[in-house]
């Protein structure tokens, strides 16, 4: 562009005419986008301000990293009929445009850089052109696409007689980015504590938490904890009264100001030493049903979170929480695992009810077993309580003969189901216990295998023995022949 400047150079009646070139520009800038869910459709609009007229317009999608550019879209002024609608260059204002791209239903491979790059020409000079460009990030996410409750180290044993420790573990699959994965309990928050990785079986290493937490509920109503210490919990083993540990501790302070002072330190410990009626050891109850390590206050809940990265850009989240099963406090409890992620309207969620396994529904075919027969033994389900739907953590199931070992030799049997091959008249009567057990607790049923005679096996018994006890005029090889022949028929 060439503006006249007119001075005189500070000489009176002196006039000059200097053209003074001022080059065009062009600023160019792309509508900010949040993170957009995958499905839906996405408009880039890449706005530009100039005094120039517009030469083109390139959109480019980054790739392989960003190592490579793919062209989406074009759009030459030369070869556009909209381009006659700019006005004179000597009239021209500044103007504004905005080229947008549709991106309709989005997908992962639609995720990256983007970038809009314009060129004009310059008004003061015809074939001088301004470049310019500007970039975006779009940014795909992606809801999960499953989430699901299982019980770690499943099926577990029922511990009658010392605590155990259970996790549960949340596994939330095909999310992008990672969501946020928190627990209830009956419909409350837990209040959880950070922990890195299993120690033993006293339980998670506390991270960053005071050990001076107190149990029972917080003003917000959360569930809180209490350190599960690896002792024994049962009060009625105290061997030393507090009398007692003070008075050691005051010998053991005299010792170190030297002998003479231990020595009156003894003779006052003496008196004061109550008689040895005085020391009164509580009487040790042993419980049938819980023990005594069954504790009454709120559990203290450990979380562990872990995460890992798919091929597909998605990431599988693990969510554990881990506390002291409290088989009284613990069953029929119903503990959800929630996720927030920003592209969910409301959190998603799964629920479970703990339940200890009870009344276990026994089916036996066939119905009337008979001699040479198999037989199965199937645990067809459970008595279940008003709030569950099944048994949860998957029970262990043990198969026992009671009286003796099976046929094999085993003692006893694993799984659902028994299966007893070509059973023999012998086993008639027999009674079978099955045990069906998980962290919560344990129960037994017994079913009795009542074997009939086979008529099949009957009538063939009866051939062969006609056969045996029969003259036969045949030689010795037609006998065997005929044997031959009757044992394939029995097969």
């Amino acid at each position: 562009m060439l503006h006249s400047i007119h001075h005189c150079g500070g000489k009176p009646g002196c006039t000059e005419a200097v053209l003074v070139a001022y080059a065009g520009y062009l600023t160019i800038s792309i509508d900010p986008l949040p993170p957009v869910v995958i499905g839906d459709t996405v408009t880039l609009k890449c706005n530009f301000q100039t005094d120039g007229n517009l030469r083109e317009i390139v959109w480019f999608q980054a790739t392989d990293g960003g190592n490579a550019k793919q062209k989406i879209f074009t759009y030459d002024a030369m070869y556009n009929s909209s381009y006659s609608h700019m006005e004179d260059a000597q009239g021209q204002e500044d103007l504004v445009y905005q080229s947008t791209v549709r991106l309709p239903e989005v997908h992962m491979e639609d995720d990256g850089l983007y970038e809009c790059h314009v060129g004009v020409y310059d008004r003061g000079s015809g074939d001088k052109v301004i470049l310019a460009s500007s970039s975006i990030i779009l940014t795909i996410i992606v809801p999960p696409k499953s989430i699901s409750m299982v019980a770690a180290n499943s099926p577990a044993p029922f511990s009658r007689y010392e605590a155990q420790n259970f996790t549960l573990v949340c596994v939330v699959k095909g999310a992008k980015p990672a969501p946020v994965v928190y627990f209830k309990r009956d419909g409350e928050l837990i209040d959880v504590l950070p922990t890195t990785q299993t120690s033993s079986s006293s339980g998670f290493k506390n991270k960053g938490s005071s050990p001076d937490k107190t149990g029972g509920r917080n003003q917000a109503g959360l569930w809180s904890s209490q350190v599960l210490p690896k002792v024994d919990l049962d009060d009625t083993k105290l061997q030393k009264s507090v009398t007692l540990l003070e008075q050691e501790s005051k010998l053991t302070q005299l010792s170190q100001s030297g002998p003479d002072a231990l020595q009156e330190g003894k003779k006052e410990v003496f008196k004061l030493k109550p008689e040895p009626t005085m020391e009164v050891i509580p009487e040790t109850v042993v419980s049938r049903e819980f023990p005594r390590w069954v504790q009454s206050s709120d559990p203290l809940y450990y979380f562990q979170h872990r995460q890992q990265a798919t091929g597909d850009g998605m990431v599988e989240v693990r969510a554990m929480l881990t506390w002291s099963l409290n088989p009284q406090l613990d069953n029929e409890a119903l503990f959800s695992c929630e996720v927030k992620h920003p592209a969910l309207s409301m959190p998603m969620q799964a629920e479970v009810t703990l339940a200890a396994p009870r009344g276990p529904k026994l089916t036996m075919t066939p119905t009337k077993a008979k001699v040479g027969d198999t037989v199965r033994i199937t645990v067809q389900g459970f008595q279940l309580g008003p709030s569950a739907t099944e048994v949860f953590p998957e029970p262990m199931y043990t198969w026992t003969k009671v009286g003796g070992s099976f046929l094999d030799g085993r003692e006893k049997h694993d799984g659902r189901e028994l299966v007893l091959d070509r059973v023999p008249a012998e086993l008639n009567g027999s009674m079978f216990r099955c045990t069906a057990q998980n962290p919560l607790g344990s129960t037994d049923t017994h079913t009795r295998l009542i074997v009939f005679e086979n008529p099949r096996l009957k009538k063939g018994k009866q051939l062969y023995k006609a056969i045996s006890a029969g003259a036969s005029p045949c030689p010795p090889m037609w006998n065997s022949a005929l044997l031959l022949i009757f044992i394939c028929e029995l097969t």
